[in-house]
């Protein structure tokens, strides 16, 4: 039996799939979008007071860079660094960005962090700011979540870590999350193969694959495949991978916590100091970290 095929996450978000990513951020069943944007915005001056003015802000996983602009007025950034993985995306948001805040010091780095987070010795060397929403933390598998962390922890300098975070839910408010009416998660999923044969000249055929979606309660978290309609075989440079109908690709995990294990995850890379901020419903939290 050929062995369980996966597919990085990273590659999700190629130019196409980071405007499909935004666009379903809009759809009223992605409720991650909409809850951390209403618990940021509530508690703006609260979160302000915790991070203090006029920090070294770093966004991971820019992507347009508009979560992190809705925090200029209230931290009022020194400056602001963008890291995402698909560069061109970046530069088309900042260049914006900048066109509204020519005050502020901005910088664009493309950057694979998901393997290593150093910061070049361009940055300011002062207490950085760390911003990491939408849950993305979720991607990583625990182990793998805790190092990003440390990392993150280290590269800080002494500052701290704004992180948003999903909570373990109701299977059908997730179930409706990732598999939207309107099929544009799906369409972000698939985008994925077009996004591998732009990188190494494969021939996958997307009609070939469609969206699926697993609740694994046991894991807490959302699991996100491609499953193969119908037998097909794809080549890349000399190689081939033959897929049986009804075989799936694994494309990203979604991890789901609670209060008690984010904290707990925080704690053991290194941050000790937790301010925490949740909706009514509580579907998702807002942390600092320091």
């Amino acid at each position: 039996m050929a062995e369980a095929a996966s597919i990085s996450p990273k590659f999700l978000y190629d130019a196409l799939g980071a405007h499909l990513f935004t666009a379903l951020t809009f759809l009223p069943e992605y409720y991650p979008t909409a809850v951390e944007a209403s618990i940021l915005k509530q508690h703006t001056n609260e979160i302000a007071a915790a991070i203090g003015n006029k920090p070294v802000l770093i966004d991971l996983g820019a992507g347009d860079c508009k979560k992190a602009a809705r925090l200029f007025e209230s931290i009022k950034p020194s400056s602001y660094v963008a890291i995402d993985f698909s560069i061109d995306y970046l530069k088309e948001a900042l260049e914006k960005l900048q066109n509204q805040y020519a005050d502020i010091p901005m910088y664009g780095i493309g950057m694979d962090f998901s393997r290593t987070l150093k910061l070049p010795d361009s940055i300011t060397q002062a207490p950085r700011t760390f911003f990491y929403p939408g849950s993305s933390l979720g991607n990583f598998l625990p182990t793998d979540a805790e190092a990003l962390l440390k990392q993150i922890k280290r590269e800080a300098l002494g500052g701290g870590l704004l992180l948003g975070v999903d909570l373990m839910k109701e299977e059908h408010v997730l179930q409706a999350a990732y598999d939207d009416p309107l099929k544009v998660t799906a369409a972000f999923n698939l985008n994925i193969l077009r996004s591998v044969n732009a990188i190494i000249d494969s021939n996958f055929d997307v009609s070939d694959f469609c969206h699926k979606v697993v609740v694994n309660h046991t894991k807490e978290r959302v699991e996100l495949y491609l499953e193969a309609l119908r037998d097909t075989t794809v080549a890349w440079s000399g190689k081939q991978r033959a897929f049986k109908k009804g075989e799936m690709i694994h494309t990203e995990n979604s991890h789901k916590y609670s209060i008690v294990s984010i904290q707990y995850l925080l704690n053991r890379a290194g941050f000790q100091s937790l301010k925490v901020w949740t909706d009514p419903r509580q579907y998702f939290a807002v942390i600092y970290a320091l």
